[in-house]
């Protein structure tokens, strides 16, 4: 029995032992929603090797959680020189511009996006980007076609509905604005905006 515990003792040691001597992890802590650290470890990983992609894509990540988006669009064009047909730099570039209010530059690097990966981990989202900015140019029927595949690929998104609606709305597709404003109040009750554009919506079509 004593021999036993001993060796229990040892491995628990050795098991503790091992996770103070593990690097840190910028992903997992990017995760946590750690976002300063995470920037630190990954500046430390790049100094120490430049060519570390992930490092870049992860400070990126990180810079746009935080709103910096000049150190992060410096980040992301390192990475981009390292890796040129990287989807997640190629999304990262979308995102900065958006931000930045640069909508075709943004909109560029999301089509380039749709090309590298149909169906990659952020298409929803770069189809949520694209119909946002068809509608700050007001190309509501643009809008509507990437709006309806941000919702297909995530359909349990009450806001995207809510923003579908407001560009069938907004292009004269009222019935089908409609559909998808109670979409959303479906799935969201409490949506005030889903609730205003829908009697909003009912209006219209009562007063044609």
């Amino acid at each position: 029995m004593k021999k036993y515990l001993l060796c229990l003792f040892f491995l628990l040691l050795s098991f503790v032992s091992h996770a103070q001597n593990r690097p840190p992890d910028a992903l997992a802590e990017y995760k946590a929603g750690n976002f300063e650290r995470s920037v630190q470890i990954c500046r430390d990983e790049i100094a120490a090797n430049p060519q570390n992609i992930e490092s870049h894509v992860v400070i990126c990540w990180s810079l746009l959680k935080l709103n910096r988006f000049e150190e992060a669009l410096r980040f992301a064009r390192l990475g981009r020189a390292l890796s040129r047909y990287d989807p997640r730099i190629t999304e990262i570039l979308g995102e900065i511009h958006f931000y930045q209010g640069l909508n075709n530059e943004a909109l560029q690097y999301f089509q380039e996006y749709v090309s590298l990966a149909p169906e990659g981990q952020r298409i929803e989202m770069v189809y949520y980007f694209m119909g946002e900015i068809y509608i700050r140019q007001g190309k509501f029927r643009h809008a509507d076609i990437a709006l309806s595949t941000a919702v297909h690929w995530t359909p349990g998104n009450a806001q995207w509905w809510v923003r579908l609606a407001y560009t069938r709305e907004n292009a004269g597709d009222l019935s089908s604005a409609i559909t998808a404003y109670e979409r959303a109040l479906s799935l969201n009750p409490q949506l005030t905006d889903a609730q205003r554009g829908l009697d909003r919506t009912r209006r219209t079509m009562g007063a044609q």
